[in-house]
């Protein structure tokens, strides 16, 4: 985010979309669209442009875009996420996308790459190389940018002067946000030791914190090749509330706010059945006596801050649960950095 807000401190600044404000106001939808993990980054982008900037936004695998033939808006734009800039599916529903006539932008964190030559505009992570095959600074670094995109639209349409400059504010303390939960990192490896022995996990939240449950279960499914599903937190009574038992652990997300009670409910489901249950969940929050039998706490911070926060953890979880069962969580076996064939 260095060098990328504006000098009143209100919006964002990006310089590679190649589109002017007046362009923005005549979008009336986002299509977003990519894999793996940067599918759940596109879904907490459009958590956050729809609450903040009030503009429809589509979800769509890059992978089925492409044969779906989905009828679009004619003044849609459409993005794409890829760390590489080289993944063969998200690279096809770019192209299938402009050859319709759709302007195409990227978030890519590799300069030159194919994705970031044939589209329109885009915004570089400048994450750095990530060496290891599990994206995790390329992923909190998509949901910044998502963040600081939902803003910039925001700030376009009918976002107050004053309510950029607490979201700006907001975005700036990620960084002492962040290493205020890495030094739990030994109290994170303490809880993963006692659970690396379980071989089924479900992870659940809601809203935002839907697809950073998603992303958490895959984590653990790629570098510890334990059997784990994310899932909106109100739907575990729909069917995956079945797999709850002493030997299947649930990771919470707590959010604070008007959804707090609700999570504690579907926590106290849980419970009732003899499930184990991770909270991660902010510091403010009060949760009732022995409902969690671990909890993870996250700092308070802005709204659009909490999906990047709630990601730490589950991440470090997912290394020391792997490290603990003995993987190589440099070199996850299937896996490759960047999947380049269909």
């Amino acid at each position: 985010m260095r060098g990328r807000f504006s000098a009143d401190g209100s919006s964002a600044n990006f310089g590679g979309l190649n589109l002017t404000s007046v362009d923005f106001r005549m979008i009336d939808r986002f299509v977003f669209t990519s894999c793996g993990t940067g599918w759940h980054a596109c879904l907490v982008a459009e958590h956050l442009i729809e609450r903040f900037a009030r503009i429809p936004v589509e979800v769509d695998y890059a992978s089925e875009f492409r044969y779906r033939n989905a009828p679009l808006d004619r003044d849609a734009l459409f993005f794409v996420i890829s760390q590489s800039g080289e993944t063969i599916d998200t690279l096809a529903a770019l192209r299938e996308a402009k050859r319709k006539g759709y302007k195409c932008m990227a978030i890519c964190n590799v300069v030159g790459s194919t994705i970031a030559r044939e589209s329109d505009g885009g915004i570089y992570q400048h994450a750095g190389p990530e060496v290891g095959v599990a994206s995790t600074k390329a992923f909190t670094s998509q949901l910044m940018i998502s963040a600081m995109f939902a803003l910039y639209v925001a700030r376009m349409r009918d976002m107050s002067f004053a309510d950029g400059v607490e979201y700006v504010s907001g975005l700036k303390v990620v960084p002492k946000l962040v290493e205020r939960i890495l030094q739990q990192a030994p109290h994170i490896r303490e809880i993963a030791i006692r659970y690396a022995k379980y071989n089924d996990f479900l992870f659940l939240g809601r809203l935002s914190l839907f697809p950073i449950a998603l992303e958490g279960a895959l984590k653990l499914k790629e570098i510890s090749y334990i059997h784990a599903e994310g899932y909106p937190a109100a739907e575990m009574k729909h069917g995956p509330i079945a797999l709850v038992s002493p030997e299947c652990p649930s990771v919470f997300f707590v959010p604070s706010g008007d959804l707090f009670n609700k999570v504690v409910s579907s926590m106290q489901e849980i419970k009732a059945r003899n499930g184990l249950i991770i909270a991660i969940a902010p510091e403010s929050c009060d949760l009732p006596t022995g409902l969690a039998d671990e909890v993870i706490r996250i700092p308070d911070c802005h709204e659009a801050v909490v999906p990047i926060l709630a990601t730490v953890p589950v991440q470090l979880l997912s290394y020391y649960i792997a490290v603990a069962r003995g993987c190589d969580v440099d070199k996850p076996r299937n896996l490759a950095k960047s999947v380049t064939v269909e």
